[in-house]
């Protein structure tokens, strides 16, 4: 049984709506919160780096957190919005690219290697016909969201996690897999080209930094 966190290290996104609603829930319901935002290609805030506590919570961070950090924490989750089928980065492009049929949300116990530590809980939603990879992403989050209440919920309760049993079913998309699904070639087909810009259009939700 969890015996109770007290201090948090909370890492996220800079300029995200969910995640300012996320900082604020641990605020109250936590004694100590040490909150930290940032963009792509940010260092890792001193202050986070030499942090000590009871757990880590990851909700769209941008840093790979190093095992070092990880070790001094008793507990350390991440909220990925993406399901177990897409591990790391783009990873709603390229379930559009692919024609997923479903789609949803994970939160898995953090690992030295981005996306591959033990699943606690994924959540699935249908993906549409009319999904781009805007409309996609942008329900992710509202059910990512609903998830990091359920599972930061059981945090404060001092209730244990669930295991869902549910494994990574690849490794992780890379920024370098992403950037190279962007290109498009004269030898590439019209249906091709189609499935590259459904897979990177994001209409309203314009890509974070």
């Amino acid at each position: 049984m969890n015996p109770g966190a007290r201090s948090v290290l909370f890492l996220g996104k800079a300029n995200d709506a969910h995640v300012e609603r996320a900082v604020e829930f641990c605020r109250r319901n936590f004694a100590t919160v040490s909150a930290y935002v940032g963009k792509w290609d940010d260092p890792l805030p001193e202050g986070a780096g030499g942090w000590t506590g009871d757990v880590i919570i990851s909700y769209l961070a941008r840093w790979i957190v190093p095992s070092g950090l990880l070790d001094r924490a008793r507990l350390a989750v991440n909220f990925h919005p993406g399901p177990p089928e897409y591990p790391g980065y783009g990873c709603n492009n390229f379930a559009i690219y692919e024609g997923a049929r479903e789609y949803g949300v994970t939160c898995h116990h953090m690992a030295p290697r981005v996306d591959t530590g033990t699943i606690i809980e994924a959540r699935r939603f249908p993906v549409l016909a009319a999904d781009d990879a805007g409309t996609l992403l942008a329900r992710a989050y509202d059910f990512q969201i609903v998830l990091f209440y359920s599972v930061v919920g059981r945090i404060i309760r001092a209730e244990d996690l669930p295991v869902s049993g549910e494994k990574w079913a690849r490794k992780p998309f890379t920024r370098k897999q992403f950037s190279d699904l962007g290109r498009v070639t004269p030898d590439m087909t019209e249906q091709e080209i189609a499935r590259r810009k459904r897979a990177l259009a994001v209409g309203a939700l314009k890509p974070a930094p």
